[in-house]
């Protein structure tokens, strides 16, 4: 198991020394820019600490983000969830916050290389659609991109981690609710219909799902590292280290799955017969360059795994829903005895291990990402992550937002809640109301087939508009089943906009967050689900997987309208009937009182 660490993710170092290192290169190779993004080859949230280069080079940790270097300035650029976080952790002197999408990437350029210049890339770090985007977007301006042989990150890296080789274990059929040859055959079929002889793969929690298989690879995301290539015939080459698969996983994927070493990946596709399916928003440039220059017929298309992974079955859904179950008893747990507790006896590092020791006893194999804990000031940094340096103590009087999750055997929860250590602050009711009420909002919304996640959006945020304030983060995020908790491609956001359907799990999780002072977030996973409608039309709603009562200390009960205190007493109510049997008579006494009806 691999659970929290609190050291300094970044791992400390000159990063102005690796900066002037970085530049030696770009002299060397006559590149006026080099591009260093927070990304490995296979596009993924989360890389592992030998693909941590933007990192390595700047001391910035967020999961999202990536500088632009120069001769004489670097950029690093991040969204609205790391402004905060990003001036706490570069070096000012020598790296300058950028904040992105608001600035461009050729804006900057073009500001940084009036002249034109040549700006180096790593095309296996970036796909087609971002080269595409950057390069239609520098048109005019004498600014050329240019695929570099090797990293230029990698070649001043002198103790840089090995790439990770976790075992990678068998995951059941009877939680996958299918077996892994009628996954590739009705995917198989897909393509052959399309015209397409193969498609390649490069997200490694869609060939995980494709395989039934999990791994070890990154912490906190079960995964196995891989690319593979899917042929019309349902045969599947799994691009990987051997390493990872013993004999009783090889005999689980069967004769129709190949395993070939990871660098055999480039000749593999020099030899493929096409039309091959590529997805430019995930598959590296690298891969779309070696088929063009192979002259193999490409075939744009979105992974051919990626939507029916999102839309999970009948077994995935009763596995999240025990998962769920599971962890509200530990969630509950965890609040009952920090309300016993004097706040000023606890550190949040304190509060973190006292949860991770309450899932492991719930059964979880890890935690989902790193737990955010986040006491007074620190909350309002949305993606906070506790370290022995920033480690704060709790004081009464204050906000506590803890936002985690687990992995489990048969599911991935991730929850939020922000509760009040001891008296309440009176400035901070009116948003935590606010947020709940948009929650609430979003919980509640019957929408007709075809909907997106921005239409959505404003349901959850339309509380805080009404007092002008807003969050900079989106409302909802895909989540996998017993694999990644951030999984794409459904989103709820105002930038997203792919239909929902029935199965898709997502988050609910509105926000607010006051620089210096608090930061309130509440989540609950949400699944998409049939709706009653009226004969001919066809709507769809959302159901609720996740356990745990709402802080009603926080609510202005004046402010709720007769709908909202009818879903949170509803809520609590079932909260209450499923947990309650499981839990000691402290315990009870406590839960009882947390979801009582609100007066």
């Amino acid at each position: 198991m691999s659970f929290q660490t609190f050291e300094d993710p970044a791992g400390g170092g000159d990063h102005a020394a690796r900066l002037q290192a970085l530049r030696d290169v770009m002299r060397d190779q006559d590149l006026s820019a080099i591009i260093v993004p927070r990304a490995d080859v296979h596009q993924g949230e989360y890389v592992a600490e030998a693909d941590a280069r933007l990192a390595w080079l700047t001391g910035f940790t967020g999961s999202a983000g990536f500088a632009i270097a120069t001769l004489d300035r670097a950029g690093v650029f991040v969204d609205g969830r790391y402004r905060v976080q990003v001036r706490g952790q570069i070096d000012l002197r020598h790296f300058t916050p950028v904040d992105w999408p608001e600035t461009r990437p050729s804006g900057w350029l073009r500001e940084a290389l009036p002249q034109g210049g040549r700006v180096g890339f790593d095309p296996w770090l970036h796909t087609r659609r971002e080269i595409e985007t950057m390069e239609t977007a520098l048109q005019g301006s004498s600014i050329a991109l240019i695929a570099l042989e090797g990293n230029p990150v990698d070649a001043i890296w002198p103790d840089r981690p090995a790439p990770p080789v976790g075992a990678a274990r068998i995951h059941p059929t009877e939680l996958a609710g299918e077996t892994s040859a009628q996954k590739r055959s009705w995917l198989a079929a897909e393509l052959k219909a399309a015209g397409q002889a193969a498609a390649l793969l490069t997200l490694p929690d869609s060939i995980s799902w494709l395989l039934n298989i999990r791994g070890s690879d990154l912490p906190k995301n079960p995964v196995v590292q891989s690319f593979a290539v899917l042929s019309d015939s349902g045969h599947l080459a799994l691009f990987a280290d051997s390493a990872k698969f013993d004999d009783d996983l090889r005999a689980h994927l069967g004769n129709e799955v190949s395993i070939l070493p990871h660098d055999a990946l480039s000749a593999a596709l020099i030899d493929l017969e096409g039309p091959v399916r590529l997805d430019p928003g995930s598959a590296p440039e690298a891969a779309f360059r070696i088929l063009d220059d192979a002259g193999t017929d490409v075939m744009r298309g979105p992974d051919p795994a990626i939507l029916p992974k999102a839309r999970k079955n009948a077994a995935e859904l009763a596995g999240m829903r025990a998962a769920h179950h599971r962890d509200g008893i530990a969630m509950v747990r965890l609040l009952a005895w920090l309300d016993a507790q004097d706040p000023a006896s606890l550190t949040e590092i304190d509060v973190v291990r006292r949860l991770e020791d309450l899932r492991r006893d719930a059964g979880i194999l890890d935690i989902s990402f790193d737990t955010i804990m986040g006491a007074g000031p620190n909350g309002a940094i949305v993606h906070y992550r506790v370290t022995e340096m920033t480690n704060r103590r709790l004081s009464g009087g204050e906000l506590l937002l803890i936002d985690s999750g687990g992995q489990y055997a048969d599911g991935t929860t991730d929850i939020t809640r922000t509760v009040a250590l001891g008296q309440v602050r009176p400035d901070a009711v009116q948003p935590f109301t606010a947020v709940l009420r948009g929650m609430i909002a979003l919980s509640r919304a019957k929408f007709p087939k075809g909907v997106a996640g921005a239409h959505l959006d404003a349901l959850a945020r339309q509380f805080l508009w009404q007092q002008g304030l807003d969050f900079d983060h989106g409302t909802g995020h895909g989540v996998g089943a017993a694999l990644c908790v951030h999984e794409g491609p459904v989103r709820i956001s105002r930038a997203s906009d792919m239909a929902l359907e029935s199965g898709m799990i997502l988050s609910n999780e509105p926000g607010y967050y006051r620089e210096g002072s608090f930061g309130i977030r509440i989540e609950n996973l949400i699944v998409v689900a049939e709706a009653d409608a009226e004969p001919g039309r066809q709507m769809l709603g959302f159901q609720t997987l996740t356990l745990c009562p709402i802080d009603r200390r926080l609510i202005d009960r004046a402010a709720f309208s007769a709908n909202e205190v009818a879903w949170l007493d509803d809520y609590h109510a079932w909260v209450r009937q499923e947990l309650r049997d499981h839990l000691d008579p402290a315990e009870q006494a406590w839960l009882d009182a947390a979801t009582a009806p609100l007066a």
